[in-house]
């Protein structure tokens, strides 16, 4: 504090600069931290944005043997699933929450929402999506035929209703544990699902003004605009019916919207598109990591948490790409020898 004819007047340095920012920096990390798991609705929206062009595109070629598909999509969630398992017993710097006992049995299996309280997040927190996206490609193709008969509007219309209401049953008229319309029911989360197929269809018409919207800069807006909105519907039991749903579209819309500008470079363009690649390897292992370095350096400083925090995503990520690689270069070997033997026999 300086003294100007008399008066007390602030005085202002580097060190009061520094601590005023770090502060604002805290509360914006923060405030932004706990919205990261409204990404969980974005990737079940991309996953049915990606199921429903990629099914769309081999029925263009002639009629889908849904026994292949389900095939295909087995052998591309479980190997690396179960990598991850294998990984998290053997790595020695892992969060060890929970002991390995036989429940790794349903975890192995997928089947997370057996006893749900107990095996929903055991071991690894984030692997309750895994038991979510397996429902989800099980109910697909049924999905997959209404949207092509009703036309995305109506089909959105009509998964999303039904999928509002079961999470209604569930949270309001007979109240089951909440991870039930967290994921544990996939139809929990069909509103997000539904509108990723949807999506899907829109773009496969009209790609041009999809991705204008989405990348263009009002789709970022938008979610900009209706996120403060969406975080009211927290506000009771029967709002919270709608509010995975709405986060996760104004999610969507901000990280499109993001990504949209991210283009403009080519390094980050790069960065990201090898992130998003590897994406599955990368949700897989990271979480213990995480947790086991976020323990260790929670005292520390904001500006070296950050730091320390950049460095662990990075080194995550690069395990998570690497082990994916190898796991999916390992499954074309064994099914290359498995179509070899069965070419032979025949």
């Amino acid at each position: 504090m300086t003294y100007v004819d008399g008066r007390a007047e602030p005085s202002w340095d580097w060190a009061t600069m520094t601590g005023g920012l770090g502060a604002l920096v805290e509360v914006i990390w923060l405030k932004l931290s706990g919205l990261c798991f409204h990404a969980v609705g974005l990737f079940i929206a991309l996953s049915g944005w990606a199921l429903m062009e990629s099914t769309s595109r081999r029925i263009a070629s002639g009629p889908i043997k849904w026994g292949s598909w389900y095939v295909a999509r087995l052998v591309r969630l479980y190997p690396m699933y179960w990598v991850a398992h294998l990984v998290y017993l053997l790595s020695p710097f892992v969060a060890r929450l929970e002991p390995v006992d036989g429940r790794i049995i349903l975890s192995l299996l997928g089947l997370r929402f057996v006893d749900i309280g107990r095996n929903f997040h055991y071991l690894n927190a984030a692997w309750w999506y895994f038991s979510l996206i397996l429902q989800l490609v099980l109910i697909f193709p049924l999905l997959f035929w209404a949207a092509r008969r009703l036309g995305p509007g109506k089909f959105l219309l009509a998964a999303a209703s039904f999928g509002f209401l079961c999470r209604y049953l569930l949270l309001v008229v007979y109240p089951q544990h909440g991870f039930w319309s967290l994921g544990g029911l996939g139809l929990c989360r069909l509103p997000e699902f539904a509108l990723g197929m949807a999506l899907g269809m829109w773009h496969g018409r009209s790609p041009e003004r999809t991705e204008r919207f989405f990348l263009g800069g009002a789709g970022l807006a938008a979610g900009i605009l209706l996120y403060p909105f969406a975080l009211q519907l927290y506000a009771n039991i029967h709002t919270y019916v709608f509010v995975d749903f709405a986060t996760g579209v104004c999610c969507m819309l901000v990280v499109l919207g993001v990504a949209g500008l991210v283009v403009r470079s080519v390094v980050a363009t790069k960065i990201l598109c090898l992130l998003g690649a590897y994406s599955y390897g990368i949700f897989l292992v990271h979480q213990p990591y995480v947790i086991w370095v976020g323990m260790r350096i929670r005292e520390q400083p904001l500006w070296m948490f950050l730091i320390i925090t950049l460095a662990v995503l990075a080194t995550t990520s690069l395990w998570g790409i690497a082990l994916e690689k190898a796991t999916n270069a390992a499954v074309r070997r064994v099914g290359g020898i498995l179509r070899g033997r069965t070419t032979a026999a025949s």
